[in-house]
């Protein structure tokens, strides 16, 4: 029976020293990428509004064709883009455009806010986000860049 009851403690103990680790984690994590585009804001923005051709997280036999982008201007060469959410969503994705650097090119910042509950195993797994989503990422930023551009598509 000792042992039992030092095995339940020990448990209970780990199990709180665990939380409260998780409470020094933030509870919103942002994930970036970005890339220069050498084709009009325009060309790259109809681009972004048909994920089936360049998101690779899309799929093209199931989903709608047709997304909504919803933009926010927040200056004359930044404006902030992203698809209408779905209620209760704790994610959201969004692109930021950069048109001021350059006259004949736009910079895109694709980024992911998560946002996260209390739970120890959410804000934990929050560490594991860049190495999951950051390659998916990057593979549609250069799928956006060689569409916009009309440069054929490597797979």
């Amino acid at each position: 029976m000792r042992i039992i009851k030092l095995g339940i403690i020990s448990l209970l103990a780990f199990a709180l020293t665990l939380t409260f680790i998780s409470f020094f984690f933030p509870s919103t994590v942002r994930i970036s990428k970005a890339i220069n585009i050498g084709a009009p804001a325009t060309e790259v923005i109809a681009q972004l509004q048909r994920p089936s051709n360049w998101h690779p997280a899309w799929d093209s036999a199931g989903g709608s064709t047709d997304s909504t982008l919803l933009s926010t201007v927040i200056s004359n060469e930044e404006t902030d883009y992203h698809f209408r959410e779905a209620p209760g969503s704790r994610a959201k994705s969004g692109w930021k455009f950069l048109t001021g650097l350059y006259p004949d090119s736009v910079t895109v910042q694709w980024y992911m806010d998560f946002k996260l509950r209390w739970y120890p195993w959410e804000k934990f797994s929050s560490l594991l986000f860049e190495n999951s989503f950051g390659p998916r990422m990057e593979k549609g930023l250069n799928q956006l860049k060689q569409l916009s551009e009309k440069k054929p598509l490597v797979k």
